[in-house]
């Protein structure tokens, strides 16, 4: 059977891309530490392409020549991959297995060689082809699997065996087609050809993005992009439609069109690998799209998101925040040590060390506006001082001079905040020698995110701390100032009149009682800012502590009046801080009564508690004052003579006691403070 000239077109187009895959590898050899074996393996394979390029007949263009090319191109590639598996791998090949293959390939190889000298029937001959085809091509298929299930940290090996166990598979069922129908199979033959092109091109392209071995797992697999993604489903089925619209157009018109079909993609093979060949920048990001697709990750990420987690969320003291911030990223690549630089004020500062020596800490400080903080922020660039990758080392030239001050420095990353440099950490070298890839670079970056929100958030609760430290201090200094007017405006009074009744015994005598009442009052006070006693709970009768606070207020307008209580009715507090909460809420009321009004004090008992109840008909106040700001501290009616504590103070402690205090007021009618206290 004559070959058409679209076959003949499509095994030389194969036979130019495999080519260019040999140059590849020939050029990459050192790099990519191909054994040359491959290389052998792939001139021979493009010579056996020019072969079935040249070829008009099988049968008529010397059927035993065309016998030992397919012998050669198969023994070329068995013997590469059993040579690959004893290099590339951790285990040895069984002895009964090597020595089977290496036997059928020798005893393959003289055979069609005697064939090739010798004048057998063609017909045989063909046969001889069809039976050696289907032979090598499960002896390939065995070669491949060894090598593909025992190679573990070379990516560029596993793709090689996907694309020669295509190569094999297709062979076999060729072939075994040729020995189902008796001849040979014109649309087969050409499919091989596209089979060859698209193999070609897809090692050509390994060869120069993988081409380098890497201590991570070549398991291959699927990221969840390429397998669920629509945009994946779109352009296979896309693919396919085109394929058989193509297929069906050269079926319906010719043949003549074939041949324009397989040069143009013989052109776009060519286009493509000279553009990935000659691009860097396409080489590296091809690199990152096979890598992230079609294997599996470098890290178990669930595993280390829950060690990272876990390690953050251990309680810590402020001291130790920074410190385990450290740790957490050394462990990263097993790092012996780093050091820790914040934000403060315009300046970046050393804050934390571990396990590392600096030679002077005081220049190792860093403007936020240099070129190095611009880069760590603005392009979230991870500097690598060790790295032979012209990319991981493109923006090294910003490093600050007093990076050299540190020894055995290996890797600075950023600390970003809401993409706001909050700070970047310094590690030391790894234990064992690390190359980093996208996938380290990846991690790093989302790591240093989140020890940099772990930092933000230690800092500012240990800001909130110091605020409600200063917001208990002011609180405190309020409550002091409000008890100290009261002691001044009772001494404020004794001197206004003293003048006037100075030469009286009973004002006299009055006005030592009222300054041994400051005194005491103020003895108070200063033990309970010291808090050198505990305060004093003693039991007293509500009439007494009433009777004294209403005795503090006599000398004010309208006098408060005093109704019918039981003596009997006991409780246990603080004397002073009880008479105090009394004396306030009379004095409140009297300020907002008019002189010539009433302010009236009740008591009734309501099974174990007793209800007191102080009343007068004053401005009243609104609801919303009442709900919203009358127990609040520092809000006040009393514009410029009140500190608006007062009435939180007394609540606060009537609280303490188990009671409670509750107001009933109508604006312009008076006001009804109703205090709730336990009796004993």
């Amino acid at each position: 059977m004559e070959f058409s000239s679209v076959t003949q077109t499509a095994f030389l187009c194969a036979c130019v891309l495999s080519f260019a895959f040999t140059a590849t590898s020939v050029y990459q050899a050192v790099k990519s530490k191909l054994h040359i074996a491959f290389i052998i393996a792939a001139i021979v394979q493009t010579g056996w392409l020019a072969i079935l390029a040249s070829a008009g007949k099988v049968g008529t263009l010397s059927v035993n020549t065309l016998l030992v090319a397919e012998a050669a191109h198969y023994i070329s590639w068995i013997f590469a991959l059993t040579f690959a598996t004893l290099r590339y791998t951790q285990s040895s090949l069984p002895r009964v297995y090597t020595v089977f293959i290496w036997g059928v390939s020798i005893a393959t190889f003289s055979a069609s060689a005697f064939a090739l000298t010798s004048n057998f029937d063609p017909v045989i001959i063909a046969g001889v082809v069809i039976w050696q085809g289907i032979l090598l091509s499960v002896v390939g298929l065995l070669s491949v699997e060894q090598l593909y299930r025992n190679v573990s940290d070379y990516r560029l090996i596993k793709l090689i065996c996907l694309n020669l166990a295509i190569i094999f598979i297709f062979d076999a069922y060729l072939f075994a087609q040729h020995l189902v129908l008796g001849h040979p199979d014109a649309d087969l033959w050409q499919a091989r050809a596209a089979v060859s092109i698209a193999t070609s091109v897809f090692m050509a392209i390994g060869v120069m993005t993988l081409n380098q071995p890497r201590m991570q797992s070549a398991k291959l697999t699927f990221s969840r992009p390429v397998v669920f993604y629509s945009t994946s489903l779109t352009l296979a089925g896309a693919l396919l439609t085109i394929l058989a619209i193509g297929g069906y157009y050269v079926r319906l018109y010719g043949g003549d069109w074939g041949t324009v079909i397989y040069t143009v993609l013989m052109v776009c093979g060519l286009g493509s690998l000279l553009f990935v060949f000659a691009s860097k920048h396409a080489r590296e990001n091809l690199n990152v799209l096979i890598n992230k697709h079609l294997f599996t990750h470098k890290y178990d990420y669930r595993s280390e998101w829950l060690r990272l987690i876990d390690q953050l969320s251990q309680p810590t003291s402020i001291a130790e925040t920074h410190a385990r911030a450290i740790i957490v990223l050394a462990d990263l690549f097993k790092c012996s040590g780093g050091a820790l630089w914040l934000k403060r004020g315009k300046v970046m500062v050393p804050t934390r060390q571990v396990n590392i020596h600096i030679a002077d800490v005081s220049e190792t400080f860093e403007p936020n506006t240099s070129p190095f903080c611009a880069t760590l922020e603005q392009e979230e660039w991870v500097f690598c001082l060790r790295s032979n990758d012209k990319g991981i080392t493109l923006h090294n030239e910003h490093l600050p001079y007093w990076i050299d001050l540190i020894d055995d420095i290996w890797l600075v990353l950023p600390l970003l905040n809401e993409n706001i440099l909050i700070g970047f950490v310094v590690l030391t070298s790894p234990k064992s020698e690390s190359v980093l890839n996208w996938e380290d670079l990846d991690l790093i970056k989302t790591v240093g995110r989140q020890v940099a929100s772990y930092i933000v958030r230690h800092e500012q609760s240990e800001l909130l701390t110091e605020a409600r430290q200063f917001d208990a201090f002011n609180k405190l200094s309020a409550f002091v100032m409000h008890d100290l007017k009261n002691l001044i405006a009772q001494q404020s009074l004794v001197v206004s009149n003293a003048e006037k009744h100075k030469d009286n015994p009973a004002f006299v005598e009055d006005v030592i009682n009222t300054i041994n009442n400051s005194v005491t009052r103020m003895n108070n006070l200063l033990r309970k800012l010291q808090h050198s006693e505990p305060e004093q709970a003693k039991t007293l009768a509500i009439k007494d502590a009433l009777v004294d606070a209403i005795k503090r207020c006599q000398k004010y307008k309208p006098a408060p009046t005093l109704m019918s209580i039981d003596p009997n009715w006991r409780i246990k507090a603080d004397p002073d801080s009880l008479n105090m909460v009394f004396t306030h809420i009379i004095q409140n009321a009297q300020d907002a009564t008019s002189s010539d009004g009433y302010v009236d004090i009740s008591a009734s008992q309501e099974d174990q508690l007793v209800r007191i109840c102080i009343e007068d008909n004053g401005e009243g106040m609104d609801e919303d004052f009442i709900q919203n700001r009358l127990f609040k501290p520092f809000e006040t009616t009393k514009t410029g003579k009140g500190m608006g504590i007062g009435v939180f103070q007394a609540r606060e402690y009537i609280q303490s006691l188990g009671g409670n205090i509750v107001v009933e007021s109508t604006l312009g009618e008076g006001t009804t403070f109703i205090i709730t206290l336990p009796i004993l």
